[in-house]
């Protein structure tokens, strides 16, 4: 068993392939997705590595976190998530992951918080048919109705449908597809429903339904590891960036 990456969503565009058919998909972003820590059996009791992504300031960032960051010598993260892997699924920190993690075809399970929707009422939030539109009923016609009962019980039950606060839950969407990857700038391309809104953070993982290709990387696809910390087995150095262009075909 394998990492997973944190992204970040990005919005939504369309793919044209080969045979002229286009393809709407949800394009993510893997910003700096780098290694902090490491969790290991003999050490915490269980075996899994902690990615961070994105970057924050360092005065919105509490001494200790700053402190963890520094022992792994990487920049203060925006988003920190840990991923259970198998022993050999172990990376060494600082090593960044890059979007070849993935490859065309491959399905994957994205997590994240849905879009908040507020305080709604029972129609919106349920799907309640409402009352009458005409004869009997007066402004009420989104009204929830009848929620009690009779002297006995005398109460409404609890988890009864009714008006409340709709949205922003956590929700895992399994089996998406990666319709494209774009190494050079960090992007992952997937046909399906992604939940969240812009720019809200997404936890992807390999699908748990679908063996992983044989050509996905493993343990990962990494960039490097280049920093001193005692259990990185190499250095490497991280190759130049790249300027690169929109490819033809891709809006947005």
């Amino acid at each position: 068993m394998r990492t997973g990456v944190i992204a970040k969503k990005m919005g939504m565009t369309r793919l044209f392939q080969d045979d002229g058919r286009h393809v709407p998909v949800t394009v993510l972003v893997l910003d700096k997705v780098e290694v902090v820590a490491r969790r290991e059996q003999g050490r915490d009791g269980y075996v899994a590595v902690q990615l961070g992504a994105g970057s924050a300031k360092a005065k919105n960032v509490a001494k200790p976190q700053r402190g963890h960051f520094g022992k792994a010598e990487v920049e203060p993260k925006a988003f920190v998530a840990e991923f259970r892997v198998s022993e050999d699924g172990l990376l060494d920190v600082g090593a960044e992951i890059t979007a070849d993690h993935y490859v065309a075809g491959q399905y994957v399970d994205i997590q994240g918080s849905t879009q908040g929707k507020g305080f709604q009422g029972g129609m919106k939030r349920w799907g309640f048919g409402g009352l009458r539109a005409t004869h009997g009923v007066s402004v009420s016609h989104r009204s929830l109705g009848s929620t009690g009962q009779r002297q006995d019980p005398g109460k409404v039950f609890k988890n009864k449908k009714m008006a409340g606060h709709m949205g922003d839950r956590n929700r895992t969407q399994q089996n998406l597809e990666i319709v494209q990857t774009d190494v050079e700038r960090g992007i992952l391309y997937v046909k399906g429903s992604v939940p969240g809104s812009k720019g809200g953070w997404l936890l992807v993982k390999d699908s748990v339904k679908i063996a992983r290709p044989a050509a996905a990387p493993y343990p990962a696809g990494l960039r490097a590891a280049a920093n001193s910390n005692n259990n990185v087995s190499e250095v490497t150095e991280a190759p130049a960036d790249v300027a690169t262009e929109a490819t033809d075909g891709q809006e947005g």
